[in-house]
């Protein structure tokens, strides 16, 4: 009897180049919030924190300096850029005309779309539990971009990708000043399921807007 074939080796994984993993622990650390708007950020301790030479951590902030996150200052370092109150009523009205019209779309939903806002939604409930506010930030934003995804239009879904990084920080800033939001959160995004489960096209559109207009009253502190 001829001896089992020996499994293959595999290679390590790849490092991604320096620059990147760079990128990838400041863009990280902004969107969760670790580094709070204001905060000035040096080439230096950036440096050292990743494990790399300056040269890399350069092309880094370049990078997240065009996306609208830092700004760079010259021999000083880079600072952190707050969320300001244009850019949350601006993310507010671009994300009430796509989800409004794309959950309209989107009903009569798809037995597979359904399912996975159901799944979606329980572990929304279960990263709340363990108090992870960056994970349910993020599975709130895929429940959202599922909803637009399964409208049909491509053109419109790579438009509300565009706005991901803004909603991820702005939806950790909003469960960070008001914890309750996050029962509240999960209680919409249920009324929201059962109308596009019902068929309910319309009511799924009341509870889009009044979900989503929400967010611009919490972010700047206008809730009473």
């Amino acid at each position: 009897m001829p001896a089992p074939a020996a499994s293959p080796v595999r290679p390590p994984a790849k490092r991604p180049p320096a620059a990147e993993r760079v990128y990838t622990h400041i863009k990280d650390a902004v969107l969760n919030r670790r580094y709070e708007g204001g905060t000035l950020l040096t080439e230096g301790d950036l440096a050292d924190a990743v494990g790399v030479s300056r040269t890399p951590v350069r092309e880094a902030l370049l990078r997240l300096e065009v996306e609208g996150l830092i700004k760079l200052y010259p021999k000083k370092g880079a600072l952190v850029l707050a969320v300001s109150a244009q850019e949350i009523a601006d993310v507010v009205e671009t994300r009430l005309l796509v989800e409004e019209f794309a959950v309209r779309k989107a009903v009569p939903a798809s037995a597979k779309l359904i399912t996975r806002l159901e799944e979606l939604l329980e572990e929304q409930r279960q990263l709340s539990e363990a108090g992870d506010l960056a994970a349910v930030s993020v599975k709130d934003r895929c429940f959202h971009a599922e909803i637009v995804r399964h409208a049909g239009n491509e053109i419109l879904s790579r438009l509300y990708d565009q706005l991901r990084d803004r909603q991820l920080r702005m939806g950790v800033a909003v469960m960070e000043s008001h914890p309750g939001r996050i029962a509240a959160n999960l209680t919409e995004h249920g009324e929201l399921l059962e109308a596009i489960r019902a068929g309910d096209a319309d009511g799924a559109a009341q509870v889009v807007r009044r979900h989503v207009s929400r967010v611009k009253v919490l972010v700047r502190g206008e809730d009473r």
